[in-house]
């Protein structure tokens, strides 16, 4: 088969669709034929030689995909050639075909097409396992997203308004915080004008964020601090701004704070699974519903996976950018 390879760490220019093996189903695995995959930041990190590879996952990229089962291993029930699917991956969905264990698979959700589905799975499960099954958001709280037009960000908005929380986002134009609130953000912070502590704090009558969802990591420790509620979480889940700050322990004593990170992609299978299986639960009604709907920015033919990276790496898009086989 072919698949999107890393010739050697460094820029868009290092992806090349080229043949490689094809990947091995055994008991409770299936084989997935790729329609579809997306672009997301870690697979830029680890095309830089910035992120490892989990052991026994693809050399290739690609976090998420969708498309149709052609092999069912040993032991699989519930699924069978044919089926329609999108899926959570360790990696190896910029490819023709791709090995999946059950526990990750996920029904294309009905009113949702193959190709878009693409765009549900690892922003899906990476907002809710850290949202809901992590951070505990509830209804009356306030919820701040950085990054607010990115994937996770779009996904993000719209969960904490299906959960009735108020959402807060940051992004750096006027047209993506339009697009933020068109999805459900009632606060709005341009970060390249304004300081999301004091818009936060204003909007809020000096309540602040009961719940912040972060991708910068270091540079915004200290103020996702500043503008944490009594009883506060900080949720870090990207260090685009630095992996290194200083903590003010006793900000965090004084407003019982707690701190937590995440990377979905290190989770073993099971606690893959687990995330999946709550996300079918809770997430996958509000979307056949219409409540939770995918947000794509633009979707391109897998050959062209340099230039998709251009396009995330320069913050071009809202939403998720996607690759078709």
């Amino acid at each position: 088969m072919h698949a999107v390879v890393i010739t050697e760490p460094g820029g868009p220019e290092v992806l090349r669709w080229s043949e490689v093996p094809d990947p091995i189903c055994g008991p409770g695995e299936v084989i997935v034929d790729v329609v579809a995959s997306a672009v997301n930041r870690a697979d830029l990190l680890q095309r830089m030689g910035k992120y490892d590879v989990p052991d026994g996952a693809p050399d290739w990229p690609g976090l998420e995909c969708s498309g149709t089962i052609s092999v069912v291993g040993e032991g699989v029930t519930g699924w069978k050639p044919g089926d329609q699917v999108c899926a959570l991956l360790s990696g190896g969905g910029y490819a023709e075909r791709v090995m999946v264990p059950v526990g990750q698979l996920l029904q294309v959700p009905s009113g949702v097409d193959l190709v878009t589905a693409a765009a549900l799975p690892e922003v899906i499960c990476t907002v809710w396992s850290n949202l809901v099954m992590t951070a505990g958001l509830r209804a009356g709280e306030v919820l701040l997203v950085h990054g607010g037009a990115s994937g996770v960000g779009t996904a993000a908005i719209q969960i904490g308004r299906t959960l009735g929380a108020r959402v807060a986002v940051t992004a750096g134009t006027a047209a993506k915080l339009e697009r933020c609130a068109e999805l459900g953000a009632q606060i709005l912070v341009n970060y390249r004008t304004e300081d999301f502590v004091d818009v936060v704090r204003t909007a809020t009558g000096g309540h602040g964020a009961d719940v912040v969802l972060d991708i910068m990591g270091g540079s915004y420790l200290a103020r996702n601090l500043d503008v944490l509620a009594m009883d506060g979480r900080i949720t870090i889940i990207g260090t685009m701004g630095g992996r290194r700050a200083e903590l003010d322990l006793a900000a965090v004593l004084g407003k019982r704070a707690r701190v937590t990170g995440s990377l979905l992609r290190r989770r073993t299978r099971a606690g893959k699974a687990a995330v999946v299986a709550e996300v079918c639960e809770h997430v996958w009604p509000l979307i056949e519903s219409g409540a939770i709907r995918p947000v794509v920015d633009r979707v391109l033919p897998m050959t062209e996976a340099a230039e998709a990276h251009r396009v995330v790496a320069g913050g071009e898009h809202v939403g998720k950018v996607l690759l078709t086989t």
